[in-house]
């Protein structure tokens, strides 16, 4: 039986590749030669030349937020574009909330 594989992106290469998980390696990118970040295997990448959408996940990965699998099959919301990632940003530091909850939030008061 054969491994599910999972999303590894190089940030700065704006790429994304399906690759077998395994924790104790570290991937690099064959672009740049720079680690890859492990972004789950429900992650979809945005178009190369959408570069709001790549700032966007850019936050999202550094913030340590996943696009894994859920019981309910998928990962639920993430935010697509750079003025729903500030939203967050700011109901974070206005209400103490984690930066990783709050850029999941669906709704923002």
């Amino acid at each position: 039986m054969s491994h599910g594989k999972t999303s590894y992106v190089c940030l700065f290469c704006r790429v994304s590749y399906k690759q077998p998980y395994d924790r104790t390696r570290q991937r690099n990118c064959p672009n740049c030669a720079e680690p890859m970040i492990h972004a789950g295997s429900a992650f979809a990448a945005p178009r190369r030349r959408d570069i709001a959408a790549w700032r966007a996940l850019t936050v999202l990965l550094n913030a340590g937020v996943g696009f894994h699998k859920s019981c309910c099959g998928g990962p639920g919301f993430r935010p697509r574009g750079l003025r729903e990632v500030r939203e967050r940003m700011t109901y974070a530091q206005r209400s103490g909330t984690p930066v990783a909850k709050a850029l999941v939030r669906y709704n923002v008061p």
